[in-house]
């Protein structure tokens, strides 16, 4: 095939998809940095909990 054949399908198909929205990217975005959080202080509190449990064990 021509590379104009292979650009001019890449457009037809860019086209097609379906950006998101800046408000759907604010509240994706926000998401994430949630549940990271929460996943972060969770772990935090395991390993606490690990190393004070540890720490009894060995004195």
């Amino acid at each position: 095939m021509e590379l104009s054949k292979h650009i001019h399908n890449a457009k037809l198909e860019l086209s097609k998809v379906i950006f998101p929205t800046k408000g759907q990217v604010k509240q994706a975005y926000i998401s994430v940095v949630i549940v990271v959080a929460v996943i972060s202080a969770f772990l935090a509190l395991v390993d606490l909990m690990m190393s004070s449990i540890m720490s009894a064990i060995l004195g």
